[in-house]
C-alpha cells in the first residue's frame, strides 16, 4: 500500500504544470478553425440575405416604374442599398439583371424575372494561396414579379 502511495504522488509530481500547455493546443487546434468557419458562414449568409432583399426590391422597383431607364437606375440603387446595409461592395450594374416576359418590358400583366448575383471574398486568405484555393464564394438570388395588369401601358 505505500508503494502505491508513492507511485500516486510521483505521478502528480510529472503531471503538474501540463495542463495549461494542453488547454493551449487543444485552443489552437480547434477553435482557431471553428472561429474562422464562423466567421466565413457568417459573411456568405449575409451576402445571401443582401442578394434575397437586392432580387425582391429591385423587381418591385422594376413593375412599379413608368420608364424602363428611370426604373433601371432606381432597381441599381436599391441593389446597391441592400448590400451596403450588409457592409458588401458591389458594382449594381453587373450585379443585377433581369429579363421580361413581355415587350415593351413594362406592359401591363407581363412579368419581370429579376437576377442579382455576387461574390464573397472569404476573409483572411492571401492572393498568393488563388491557384490552389477559390478565394470567393458566388452568391446568387432570382425573383419573379408580375407588372400590375390595371396600369398605364408605357
Amino acid at each position: 500500500m505505500r508503494r502505491t502511495f508513492t507511485l500516486l504522488a510521483r505521478l502528480r509530481r510529472e503531471e503538474s504544470g501540463n495542463a495549461i500547455v494542453e488547454f493551449l493546443g487543444v485552443t489552437l487546434v480547434l477553435l482557431l478553425p471553428l472561429v474562422y468557419l464562423v466567421l466565413t458562414l457568417g459573411r456568405v449568409q449575409a451576402a445571401a440575405f443582401a442578394a434575397e432583399a437586392a432580387a425582391r426590391e429591385s423587381g418591385r422597383v422594376l413593375s412599379q416604374a413608368d420608364d424602363l431607364p428611370t426604373a433601371l437606375a432606381h432597381a441599381q440603387t436599391a441593389v446597391e442599398l441592400a448590400f451596403g446595409d450588409h457592409g458588401i461592395d458591389v458594382d449594381p450594374s453587373t450585379a443585377l439583371s433581369f429579363a421580361c416576359s413581355a415587350d415593351p418590358c413594362l406592359s401591363p400583366g407581363g412579368q419581370i424575372h429579376v437576377e442579382v448575383s455576387a461574390v464573397v471574398p472569404l476573409p483572411l486568405v492571401p492572393d498568393f494561396l488563388g491557384d490552389t484555393v477559390p478565394l470567393e464564394v458566388p452568391v446568387r438570388a432570382t425573383h419573379l414579379v408580375a407588372v400590375p395588369e390595371f396600369r398605364e401601358a408605357p
